[in-house]
């Protein structure tokens, strides 16, 4: 990522170092974990150890770890492990539970302008419902940044005896993320969201929940997803996870500079919103809309400009569209269409938010569909 401003660290966070040492280390050793001579027994000690590490971050079991490929696996695995149950969501998830369960006919849990879930309509869902129900809702949204009430939510579906899966990928190292205080059944987690390898991920499940494998085989992870272990991978997972402290210290720095930024936004484009402002967000989260000027092209501009930045979520083919968080949130389509995803990270300096604000800036003033190359420092160009 150099020669690059880099603020997308919603769509993926920097590896950092130390996991990229010890994935290394781990692919020279070899072994597979399944094998009971001395090199599988000291693979198998390595996925132990990096369990043993995620279930520090979160407060979980160890055991209660389901490793899989990646939060999309996880969040699929999720709901289509326990398939006699009535999907529930919020309409504003992530498209890895969006097009799982869209394919189930779920119920759909209206959220207000913020982008929180309407909990009479979820009450009132639950108490509707004539067959056992899965509910999931994300802990925070990968646009908008806006945190839910999941502990809150929790509690109602308990009460009717349904089990609540919550896609925390998002919230894992920018806010506390405790799984056994939540009271959530399921709950997803990726790798690479903390500076962990890509194509890691893992599902939560509380201990007493049983489901169905997606993958099966062999009897790895306690029998509930086969195939041999992705040990380098699982490794730096762990590493990361144990790393992960630090980077919740270093958040209110990042809030300091998401407010900096929010506030220079305000003054330089009045007409500009920026969705869940009103509500707990994500420290790092920016989801703003620059009027008269289509999210395509302030991405592109952007991007000329060497500042990296997002439409929404990363997981779209790369195509740029209306956000459907937003909409669910009743923006209109036309406003929507010109929203753009702003995500900070433990290293982000203020020139890198200069720099962000400049491009804005002129590209805001001109509103053209002919783009004029920007000139940046030195200095930030070779960030």
């Amino acid at each position: 990522m150099t020669n690059i401003i880099y603020l997308d660290f919603n769509a993926t966070a920097p590896i950092r170092p130390e996991v990229i040492a010890a994935m290394v280390a781990t692919m020279e050793e070899g072994g597979n974990p399944s094998s009971v001579h001395q090199q599988g027994r000291s693979s198998r000690n390595k996925v132990e150890e990096a369990r043993r590490q995620i279930a520090g971050l979160i407060n979980c079991k160890a055991p209660e770890i389901i490793f899989t490929s990646g939060g999309t696996e996880a969040n699929n695995f999720a709901l289509s492990g326990l398939p006699n149950r009535q999907l529930m969501i919020s309409a504003t998830e992530h498209d890895s539970i969006l097009s799982v369960a869209l394919a189930h006919e779920p119920v759909v849990v209206r959220v207000d302008h913020n982008g929180l879930a309407d909990l009479s309509d979820l009450e009132a869902q639950l108490q509707a419902a004539s067959a056992p129900v899965l509910v999931s809702v994300m802990m925070a949204n990968n646009e908008t940044g806006v945190i839910q009430p999941v502990k809150e939510i929790a509690q109602i579906v308990h009460r009717y005896e349904a089990l609540l899966h919550c896609d925390a990928i998002q919230a894992v190292a920018k806010i506390p993320v405790d799984f056994k205080d939540l009271g959530v059944d399921m709950m997803s987690i990726s790798a690479h969201k903390f500076g962990g390898p890509q194509g890691m991920g893992a599902l939560v499940l509380r201990e007493g929940v049983a489901i169905e494998p997606v993958v099966k085989g062999g009897g790895q992870e306690l029998g509930r997803r086969a195939g041999t272990e992705n040990v380098a991978g699982i490794v730096g997972f762990g590493v990361a996870a144990a790393l992960a402290d630090a980077r919740l210290a270093e958040q209110d720095n990042v809030r300091q500079l998401r407010d900096g930024l929010e506030r220079a936004i305000n003054d330089v484009s009045p007409g500009a919103v920026i969705y869940g402002a009103d509500v707990p967000r994500l420290p790092n989260t920016v989801s703003v809309s620059m009027p008269g000027v289509p999210s395509e092209l302030q991405v592109m501009n952007f991007d000329l400009a060497g500042v990296a930045v997002s439409a929404g979520s990363a997981c779209s083919s790369g195509k740029v569209k209306a956000s459907h968080v937003l909409m669910a949130m009743g923006v209109p389509e036309g406003e929507a269409g010109t929203a753009i995803r702003i995500s900070l990270g433990p290293t982000t300096a203020q020139s890198d938010i200069d720099a962000l604000l400049k491009c804005w800036t002129a590209l805001f003033q001109r509103k053209s569909t002919d783009y004029i190359p920007l000139e940046l420092d030195s200095e930030q160009s070779a960030r």
